[in-house]
């Protein structure tokens, strides 16, 4: 949207915008977009959850959408590609522990020490999608809190266009001044007659 926005002259390549119940400052340069987010609420670290039959260490943050991050490995010793993100992420999208609303499901992968693998079932489209910036920013901040990578955490989603999750850990242990930043192009434009 941000890129939009400046691409059609709506808007200045420094700008804010108000989505929902937050204002958010955009920094569009060629190809990339760096967005400052929302501050994350709810954390919850390493508690487990019954699933089929397993017993799933995860961790909740709400980074403007509820959401649970997985790691791969306690799913299956396959890896990230293994994992059944269609099954499983609805299963505990909508376990009784996240009732009424649901939760995004994000399963993730450490690759080396300076990036994350993620795969996301999100609630709503009901299913998994290429890339997610709620559910990346909750990896990351999983990412530095449990595995020390530093920031700004590199994030691979399914759709291969990296994403950058950079934050400061408050002296109370908060998550403030988040942003998301990755890369942005229009893969169809149309008319229509109103």
């Amino acid at each position: 949207m941000a890129d939009y926005a400046v691409r059609k002259g709506i808007a200045p390549p420094k700008h804010e915008f108000d989505a929902l119940d937050h204002v958010y400052s955009a920094q569009v340069e060629e190809g990339s977009v760096k967005l400052r987010m929302k501050d994350p609420s709810g954390l919850k670290r390493s508690f487990v959850l019954p699933v089929e039959g397993k017993r799933l260490p995860m961790t909740f943050v709400d980074t403007g959408s509820p959401h649970v991050v997985v790691l791969a490995s306690k799913v299956t010793r396959k890896g990230l590609d293994a994992v059944d993100v269609q099954g499983l992420g609805r299963t505990i999208r909508s376990h009784r522990r996240f009732k009424p609303a649901g939760v995004n499901v994000n399963f993730v992968e450490l690759q080396g020490s300076s990036a994350l693998r993620i795969r996301t079932y999100e609630r709503g489209v009901e299913g998994e999608t290429l890339a997610c910036g709620t559910g990346a920013i909750a990896a990351g901040i999983v990412a530095h809190l449990d595995f020390g990578m530093a920031t700004p955490v590199n994030i691979v989603p399914k759709g291969h266009r990296d994403l950058f999750v950079d934050f400061v850990v408050g002296a109370d242990g908060g998550i403030v001044n988040v942003t998301l930043e990755g890369p942005a192009e229009t893969v169809f434009e149309g008319e229509f007659e109103i």
